[in-house]
């Protein structure tokens, strides 16, 4: 594709500012979408072609973003595992959560099959969006995954179910993120197959155990991962929120740029991760309640780092919160374009 500021700049060209693209941007901010939701309920959007791909754009149209990522969900991997689940005003639950059960491992019905609606969406996407638009796709990372298919609800943000079972019975979790990364791995290769320009891996939950076990139990599997979508030449971008120090593992072999949190400094990223991988994120998206006049003068005080460090996509820390304001959304994309960043 060319004419794509993001893609040039994953791919190492010279860019003449950071490209600008938000996790959660299809939806939640958004009037549009807001309208279209009084109309459809989230699983009717997700799940139907032409509303999928209108929800995927709209940002795009809307915002000015540089990049469209494809409108689904994370969870669709443990619906493919044969777990039951509903989307509900408060968030996805599962029927039977797996901390029910002595050996949760053996309650999985693989069917791969359940994730087919999803590469149509892509297919219509490709066949809809403007001209030097990238798709990015993406789904949870293995730990993420498991704490909704243990725990049965994100509720509960501390996930004691999850925390106590990685701690108590580490040979059948073993098998279970297993089982994750299997049909992740599936999932990943169609999405590229189906035309996805990009990769984006979502660890949202990476900071909830020590950074040693996190690397124990669950990075052979972010390796694995990886290596399926590094092979096809698709660039990767892996979001470990909340991972600390261990952005020390990030190394080129691993992902082509890693997304920061709003914990973590940008220059203490840049000491801890290698220096061929690049950054992205790490803006507070609370900060985007503020004034017009804060958000502006927090994006400029960006720009001698990124004169320093070139290989940086803007981004938040974490996904836009749903009652930001459209407008300081729009004007953080607005002022990305007209800085001068070099």
């Amino acid at each position: 594709m060319e004419n794509s500021i993001l893609l040039n700049k994953l791919k190492g060209l010279h860019t003449e500012r950071p490209p600008v693209w938000f996790m959660r941007q299809a939806g939640r901010v958004l009037p549009n979408y807001q309208k279209l939701k009084k109309e459809y309920t989230f699983h009717e959007m997700m799940s139907d072609p032409e509303l999928a791909s209108k929800v995927t754009l709209m940002p795009v149209y809307d915002l000015g973003v540089d990049a469209a990522i494809l409108f689904s969900d994370i969870l669709v991997v443990p619906d493919a595992l044969g777990m039951e689940m509903s989307f509900t005003g408060k968030g996805p639950v599962f029927e039977n959560p797996l901390f029910r059960t002595d050996e949760p491992s053996k309650m999985l019905k693989p069917d791969a099959s359940r994730l087919g609606y999803i590469f149509r969406n892509i297919d219509t996407i490709i066949r809809n969006r403007p001209p030097g638009t990238p798709l990015i796709g993406f789904c949870g990372a293995p730990l993420t995954v498991l704490c909704y298919m243990v725990q049965g609800t994100g509720r509960d943000p501390n996930f004691p179910d999850v925390v106590k079972y990685l701690y108590t019975n580490k040979s059948d979790a073993r098998i279970l993120i297993e089982n994750i990364t299997e049909m992740t791995v599936f999932y990943v290769q169609n999405q590229i197959k189906h035309g996805v320009e990009v990769f984006q891996l979502f660890d949202t939950h990476a900071g909830l155990i020590p950074a040693d076990l996190y690397h124990e139990l669950f990075w052979p599997a972010i390796q694995k991962i990886s290596m399926a979508i590094r092979e096809t030449g698709t660039p990767f971008i892996f979001f470990p929120k909340g991972l600390g120090t261990g952005l020390k593992h990030i190394t080129p072999d691993i992902a082509d740029f890693v997304s920061v949190d709003w914990q973590m400094p940008l220059r203490h990223a840049r000491e801890l991760v290698h220096p061929d991988v690049g950054l992205q994120g790490n803006m507070d998206p609370r900060l985007l309640y503020s004034t017009g006049e804060e958000i502006e003068s927090a994006l400029e005080a960006l720009v001698p780092f990124y004169r320093e460090h070139p290989d940086y996509i803007f981004n938040l820390g974490h996904g836009l919160l749903p009652d930001i304001p459209f407008d300081n959304v729009k004007l953080v994309v607005d002022k990305i374009k007209r800085m001068n960043w070099e």
